[in-house]
C-alpha cells in the first residue's frame, strides 16, 4: 500500500474506552460547495493553514473529480498541509476513488471517504437499485480505495432515516471490507437528538465487528439539531464529529465546529470526552472563514457571533461586575477573543506592531512585517488610530494579494452629488504592459466606477449581490465590500478593504475580475491540451 497509517486516526476503533474526539472539518467540501461563489485555490489554502492552526484532526478539502479547479486545490492542499489529515471525497466508483488517490498522493498522510446512499428511499428513488447491489458497490469502493491507503472511511448516506437492520448489515460490511471509519450522517437533519442516539447505541450493541472501525456522525441543521444530535452521538459512543467553521453547509448548514469544541471543553467534567483543538484560535478562524466565503455571522451565534459575550440587562451587567461567571461560563479570551483594545498610531514603531502581532496570536512567520508596517503607516495617517480589528485587516488584505493578478486598479476617481448622475475615471492595468483609462456615467458613485470598469475589461459579467460593512472600530473603520458576479452561468465572489468605501468596491470587482481571468486561462490551457 503507497499510503500505510500507523496513529490512532487510522487504526482501529478508539470505542468507549477513548476520551479523545476526533474533529473532522468539512468547511472546505461540505461547506464550500453550498457558497454563492467558489473559493480559489489561494483562499482555499488560506483556510486549510487556518484549520490547522486549530488543530483540526482532519480536513476534508474537496471532491477532487468533480472538476479540474477542485482537483488542483486539493492537491495543493495535500502537498502543504503538514500536522493534519487531508482527505477527499469520492462516491462508490472507481473513477471518483482513482482522482482522490491521484490529487492526494502527494501528501505525508491522506484520508480516501467513499459513500453511497443506504434509506429506502436514496436506494430506491435516486440509485433505482437494490440493497444488495448497494452493499456489494460499497464494499468493492472500500477494498479499492485500501489499494491507495489504509485510512478509508465509508459514508452510509442519509443513515438517519435507514431502517436499522439494513444500517447494521452496511456497516458490518464495511468493516469487514477494510474501512477503518464508519460514518453515519443525518444528511437532511430530520433525526431527534434521542432517535440518533439510539441509532449509534444499536450499532454498538448489534454490529459484531463495530469495535474494528471508529464510528463518526456527520449532522445537517435543517431542524436546529446538528450539534445536539452529534453530542447525543458521542455520548453514545461515536467518536468522530464531522463539521464546519460557523456551521456553514448545505440547507441551513452542518454541525458547527466551534460549538462541539466548546461544549466539549467546557462540560469536560460531564461528558468525560476531549479534542485537539486549540482553542484561542476559534475567533480567528471564524472571521477568515466568514470573509472568505462572504457569509456574514449573525450577531447572536454561539461562541463567535458578535453578541456571544455581550451583556445588556441591568441585572446582568451588575453580576458581570461581581464576578463575571454569574453570567459568563467561557471567557471570551478562551476562544480568542481580545478583551483589550490597543490603539496604535502613526508614532508607533515596528517592535510594538510586532508585540501586537504576538499577542494576537501571530507568529512573525505569518507575515512581512515591512509590508505590514507600511501599510499600517499609510492608514495611520488616514484615521489617527489604528486597532487590533484594523491590523488584522490589514494582514488580511496583504494575504489576499496576488502578484499574479492580471488586472490591477492603478487610479479612480469618482465624482457625485445631488445631480442626476454620478461620474467615474479608471486607469486600470491588465497584464504586464497594457493599461486602458476610461470614463462614465452612473446612477451612484459605485455604479459608475463599476460601469467604467466593465467598459475596460473584455468581460461580459453581471454584478448578482453586493455589500459593504464596517471592519475596522467606529465611524472611521475600515470598509469592506463583498460582491458576487455572474459570468457565463459562474458565480464568483470578490472581496476589497480600504478606508473609502468607493475604493474597497473597486477592489472588490477587479478581485472577482481576477479570478474570472485565472477561470479563463485554465479552460484554454486544457482546451490547448
Amino acid at each position: 500500500m503507497s499510503n500505510t497509517t500507523s496513529n490512532s486516526l487510522g487504526s482501529s476503533s478508539q470505542g468507549l474506552s477513548s476520551d479523545n474526539v476526533i474533529i473532522f472539518d468539512t468547511t472546505l467540501r461540505d461547506g464550500e460547495q453550498a457558497l454563492n461563489a467558489s473559493l480559489s485555490v489561494h483562499e482555499k489554502l488560506q483556510i486549510a493553514q487556518s484549520l490547522e492552526r486549530l488543530g483540526v484532526d482532519i480536513m476534508e478539502v474537496g471532491f477532487p473529480v468533480s472538476s479540474p479547479g477542485d482537483f488542483e486545490s486539493v492537491q495543493q492542499i495535500a502537498r502543504t498541509i503538514k500536522n493534519a489529515r487531508v482527505c477527499g471525497l469520492a462516491r462508490a466508483v472507481e473513477a471518483d476513488i482513482d482522482a482522490c488517490a491521484q490529487a492526494l498522493k502527494v501528501a505525508d498522510q491522506f484520508r480516501i471517504h467513499t459513500f453511497i446512499s443506504t434509506s429506502d428511499v436514496h436506494v430506491q428513488q435516486k440509485l433505482r437499485k437494490e440493497f444488495a447491489d448497494v452493499q456489494a458497490m460499497a464494499v468493492h469502493a472500500v477494498k479499492y480505495a485500501r489499494k491507495f491507503t489504509d485510512d478509508v472511511e465509508f459514508s452510509c448516506e442519509d443513515a438517519g432515516r435507514t431502517p436499522i437492520d439494513n444500517l447494521c448489515r452496511m456497516v458490518e460490511a464495511a468493516i469487514d471490507a477494510g474501512a477503518s471509519t464508519v460514518n453515519i450522517p443525518d444528511t437532511v437533519g430530520y433525526t431527534m437528538p434521542f432517535e440518533f442516539q439510539g441509532i449509534i447505541t444499536d450499532l454498538f450493541n448489534r454490529v459484531p465487528n463495530i469495535d474494528k472501525a471508529i464510528i463518526s456522525v456527520h449532522c445537517h441543521n435543517d431542524l436546529g439539531l446538528a450539534v445536539a444530535n452529534s453530542m447525543a452521538a458521542v455520548q453514545a459512543g461515536a467518536r468522530q464529529i464531522e463539521c464546519t467553521i460557523n456551521g456553514i453547509g448545505e440547507r441551513a448548514g452542518n454541525c458547527s465546529l466551534e460549538e462541539v469544541a466548546m461544549i466539549m471543553k467546557t462540560r469536560e467534567a460531564l461528558l468525560g470526552v476531549n479534542t485537539h483543538i486549540n482553542h484561542q484560535e476559534i475567533a480567528r478562524t471564524s472571521k477568515l472563514v466568514s470573509t472568505l466565503c462572504n457569509m456574514p455571522v449573525q450577531l447572536n451565534k454561539a461562541i463567535v457571533g458578535g453578541n456571544a459575550f455581550s451583556h445588556s440587562s441591568g441585572i446582568h451587567q451588575d453580576g458581570m461586575l461581581k464576578a463575571s461567571n454569574t453570567y459568563e461560563i467561557m471567557t471570551p479570551e478562551s476562544v480568542g477573543i481580545a478583551k483589550t483594545k490597543l490603539n496604535l498610531t502613526s508614532r508607533s514603531g515596528r517592535h510594538v506592531i510586532k508585540h501586537r502581532m504576538e499577542s494576537l496570536g501571530y507568529q512573525e512567520s505569518d507575515y512581512e512585517i515591512e509590508k505590514l508596517y507600511a501599510d499600517f503607516l499609510a492608514l495611520a495617517d488616514k484615521k489617527g488610530q489604528v486597532f487590533d480589528d484594523d491590523l488584522e485587516a490589514l494582514l488580511f488584505n496583504i494575504q489576499q494579494q496576488d502578484s499574479q493578478d492580471h488586472y490591477r486598479l492603478d487610479t479612480i476617481n469618482v465624482q457625485c452629488g445631488d445631480g442626476e448622475f454620478a461620474t467615474a475615471s479608471i486607469k486600470l492595468l491588465a497584464g504586464t504592459d497594457s493599461s486602458k483609462v476610461q470614463a462614465t456615467t452612473g446612477n451612484g458613485p459605485v455604479d459608475a466606477l463599476y460601469q467604467a470598469i466593465k467598459q475596460a475589461v473584455d468581460v461580459e459579467f453581471e454584478v448578482s449581490d453586493y455589500k459593504i460593512s464596517n471592519k475596522g472600530s467606529g465611524e472611521d473603520g475600515l470598509g469592506q465590500a463583498d460582491l458576487v458576479i455572474t459570468w457565463q452561468n459562474r458565480n464568483f465572489h470578490g472581496y476589497g478593504l480600504a478606508t473609502d468605501v468607493i475604493e474597497a468596491s473597486g477592489q472588490a470587482l477587479v478581485h472577482a475580475l481576477n479570478s474570472i481571468h485565472r477561470a479563463i486561462t485554465i479552460a484554454e490551457l486544457k482546451a490547448a491540451k
